[in-house]
């Protein structure tokens, strides 16, 4: 009931004082939930597809068990360290903030390279995991779903920390986020049960590149955060100021500074932080892309090993060539 009040009184005020950084909050918090979530979802669904074709239906069990842990556990690392700060002096809370958002950014970016590369093989190598957890038990089988779905979460919930922290929007942002996964638990589903189809090659490149933007930003506000504490030089060196001209307060600015950590006076730390890491991350992004295309994918030791003799027919997983992460 606590962070039910929290949450309303925090929107009150919000609203009162600036009705479009509710939506922006939201919003950008809503995209990060529904490319993470799909992300999430689609391990799920591969997970799933496996054991029915495998007639080991007792095994879902297990794997809704391990999905239920890592969904907690990305829950409590968000409050913790998001509320936590609350209770800390503004310096220390200050502190607190811009190493998290650093260590946000380490961890999303290692994630995105990674998903750009293993993205065609990432089903067999799933597949192969579950084979050999089925003849471990069903503590395994939980420990796997655990740590495939938990990958993922702990990826979320340090990126949404930094997106949070930089917008200082209380629960505003964890309520789009379930908004923005709960739109990707429907649109798993329906690319289960073949009513859809999507080219997730083409979906996951787009949210990539937009993820790396987004931890861009999150580095500028780590950086200008602990310039503010004194943890690194250069606070007074702006690199150019367009408050002039630039309205922060207005929708545009909102938007863009809610999403993008876009402000007037960066500093000159942070322009080159923000344009060394676009350029170096998006290179290697789609160097990686094209490395993982380029890569054989069913004719790999793992898909061998997992695969069943009607695994081609079965009709509860996509097609692969418009899914390729599900092939």
């Amino acid at each position: 009931m606590y962070y039910v009040s929290a949450l309303a009184s925090s929107g009150i005020a919000v609203l009162a004082a600036d009705g479009p950084s509710v939506w922006t909050q939201m919003v950008g918090s809503a995209l990060i939930g529904l490319r993470e979530g799909l992300e999430t979802g689609i391990v799920v669904m591969v997970l799933i597809a496996f054991v029915v074709k495998t007639d080991r239906r007792d095994a879902l069990k297990w794997i809704w068990a391990g999905v239920g842990a890592a969904v907690a556990m990305t829950l409590v690392v968000f409050l913790v360290i998001h509320f936590g700060t609350s209770t800390m002096t503004p310096l220390a809370a200050e502190t607190i903030a811009g190493v998290a958002s650093l260590v946000a950014v380490g961890i999303v970016t290692f994630m995105v390279l990674w998903m750009s590369e293993a993205s065609s093989h990432i089903s067999a190598d799933l597949k192969s995991g579950m084979s050999k957890a089925l003849l471990a038990g069903g503590a395994s089988v939980l420990g796997l779903a655990f740590l495939a779905v938990g990958r993922e979460g702990f990826e979320t919930a340090l990126l949404m920390v930094g997106y949070a922290e930089s917008v200082s929007g209380g629960l505003w942002p964890l309520l789009g986020l379930v908004i923005g996964i709960l739109a990707a638990v429907a649109l798993t589903v329906l690319i289960y049960r073949g009513a859809i189809r999507m080219n997730l090659s083409v979906f996951f490149t787009y949210t990539g590149l937009f993820l790396i933007v987004v931890a861009a930003g999150i580095l500028t506000y780590g950086i200008r955060a602990l310039q503010t504490v004194g943890w690194l030089p250069g606070l007074g060196n702006t690199a150019f100021d367009i408050s002039a001209t630039y309205d922060a307060s207005s929708w545009y600015g909102t938007i863009l500074g809610g999403i993008f950590n876009v402000r007037p006076d960066p500093t000159i730390l942070q322009v080159i932080a923000w344009i060394v890491y676009v350029v170096v991350v998006t290179t290697i992004f789609f160097r990686r892309q094209r490395a993982g295309h380029r890569a054989p994918t069913s004719k790999t030791p793992a898909a061998r090993k997992s695969a069943t003799p009607d695994e081609s027919s079965a009709p509860a997983e996509p097609a692969p060539e418009r899914n390729p992460q599900c092939s």
